[in-house]
C-alpha cells in the first residue's frame, strides 16, 4: 500500500475510525467556538461604542427612562454595556419606586443587583469555553486511545501472516501513528484557543466592570442631588434630578472603555 491519507483511512479498522472521527469533530467544534466567540466579543465592542455615543447627553441630563428605552432597542441588543446599564437603572428605578419597602437606599439595592447580574455578563461571556479546555485536555488521551488501537491492529497483522515483516505491521504503526498526531493536531490548537480567549474575555470583563462601577459612581450622585432637592418637589423631578455643574456625571468616562 502507497502511504497516503485515503490509503490509511481505507486500511484503518472501524474501532480507529470511530476515534478519528471523534477527534475531527472535536476539532471541528473548537473551531465553532474560536469563530462564534470572537464575532459575538467584536460585535458587542462595536454596539457598546455606538451606545455610549447614543446616551452621552441623557446621561449628562440624567434621563433615566431614555437612557433605558435606548437601551432595550434591538440596535444595541448585542451590547453587554447597553444590557449592564439597562439592568442597574431599572433596578435603581424600581428602589425608588419601593423605597418605603426595606431599610436599603435606593443606590445600595442598584449595586447588589448589578453585582449579581455582572456574574450573569461574565457568564455569558465565558459561554463556550469549556468546550476549547474539555478538547485541550481529552484530545491527547483519544489520540492515545487511538495509537492502542493501532498497536493492537499490528499484532493482529504480525499473527495474520504469521511473521513479523514491515508488511504485516504497517499498516497498524501507520495507523497508530496517524491517531496521535490527530490527536495533538485537535488539543494543541484548542489549548492556544482556549488561553487567547481567556485573555480577551478577561480585558473585555474588566472593560466592563470599570463601567458599572462607573454607573454606580453615577447613581451616586444623582442620590446625593435627590436628597438635595427641595422636599416639597414631586417625586418624579426627585428621582431625576437637574445635573448640578459641581457633581459631573461620570458615566461617560466608564463607557470610553467601550470605545477604547
Amino acid at each position: 500500500m502507497s502511504f497516503n491519507f485515503a490509503d490509511i483511512w481505507a486500511h484503518m479498522g472501524v474501532p480507529a475510525m470511530i476515534i478519528a472521527g471523534v477527534l475531527m469533530t472535536f476539532g471541528l467544534a473548537s473551531l465553532t467556538v474560536f469563530v462564534e466567540r470572537m464575532f459575538t466579543l467584536r460585535r458587542s465592542r462595536a454596539a457598546s461604542r455606538q451606545f455610549a455615543a447614543a446616551v452621552g447627553a441623557d446621561v449628562k441630563a440624567a434621563r433615566i427612562d431614555a437612557i433605558i428605552a435606548r437601551a432595550a432597542t434591538p440596535a444595541y441588543k448585542h451590547a453587554h454595556l447597553a444590557h449592564i446599564v439597562r439592568s442597574a437603572l431599572q433596578a435603581y428605578q424600581h428602589a425608588l419606586e419601593t423605597a418605603d419597602i426595606g431599610g436599603l437606599p435606593p443606590a445600595e439595592r442598584s449595586r447588589r443587583h448589578l453585582e449579581r447580574f455582572m456574574e450573569e455578563v461574565g457568564t455569558d461571556l465565558r459561554r463556550g469555553t469549556s468546550v476549547l479546555a474539555s478538547v485541550g485536555s481529552t484530545a491527547p488521551f483519544i489520540g492515545l486511545l487511538g495509537t492502542v488501537v493501532g498497536i493492537i491492529s499490528a499484532f493482529q497483522g504480525i499473527a495474520a501472516t504469521g511473521s513479523g515483516g514491515l508488511s504485516a505491521v504497517s499498516a497498524g504503526i501507520s495507523e497508530a501513528l496517524i491517531e496521535t498526531a490527530l490527536g495533538l493536531a485537535v488539543a494543541i490548537p484548542a489549548v492556544l484557543v482556549f488561553n487567547y480567549l481567556s485573555n480577551v474575555i478577561a480585558r473585555e470583563e474588566l472593560l466592563l466592570q470599570h463601567s458599572a462601577g462607573e454607573l454606580l459612581d453615577t447613581i451616586d450622585d444623582w442620590e446625593e442631588r435627590r436628597a438635595a432637592a427641595p422636599s416639597g418637589a414631586t417625586p418624579e423631578r426627585r428621582a431625576t434630578p437637574e445635573p448640578a455643574a459641581a457633581k459631573p456625571v461620570r458615566l461617560e468616562t466608564a463607557i470610553a472603555g467601550a470605545r477604547a
